[in-house]
């Protein structure tokens, strides 16, 4: 008997159940986390389209105040973006021109942008609210 208090003594390291239940619970907890990334990843590109989306409509309102007339044209606006975004995103103003104001500012990715091609993101002028790739689940239908 002492031998084998002995050998279980000088027994060190982890049994196969303690082992699998730590595999058990790291699974668990990857499940959880991996959607919650994702989405984040997906907001966070969305956001320099979204930043630049507020510059085309600020700058569409200034060259209203100037003008008098609405310009549905981004070539007609005073606004510098980046060649980075320009690289990824291309932005597009909906509706509008002369007396009609715009109905929506959308951006839409490109080959180069790292969360693939053909995403949109969209500025809605009546209601001022983002939708799509990043925001909402509106991707997920377009794909």
């Amino acid at each position: 008997m002492p031998m084998r208090k002995a050998l279980a003594k000088k027994r060190k390291g982890f049994t196969l159940v303690e082992v699998l239940v730590v595999l058990v619970i790291i699974s668990i907890l990857a499940a959880i986390a991996v959607p919650l990334y994702t989405d984040y990843v997906k907001g966070a590109r969305s956001s320099e389209a979204q930043t630049t989306i507020g510059a085309v409509w600020t700058s569409i309102r200034i060259e209203y105040q100037k003008t008098g007339l609405w310009t549905n044209d981004l070539d007609e606006l005073s606004i510098d973006m980046d060649q980075s975004t320009l690289d990824k995103w291309e932005f597009d103003i909906v509706g509008g021109g002369g007396d009609n104001p715009p109905t929506m500012v959308t951006a839409t990715s490109k080959a180069k942008m790292s969360g693939g091609e053909g995403k949109v993101v969209t500025f809605d002028i009546k209601t001022g609210e983002f939708s799509g790739y990043g925001i909402d689940d509106e991707d997920e239908q377009t794909n």
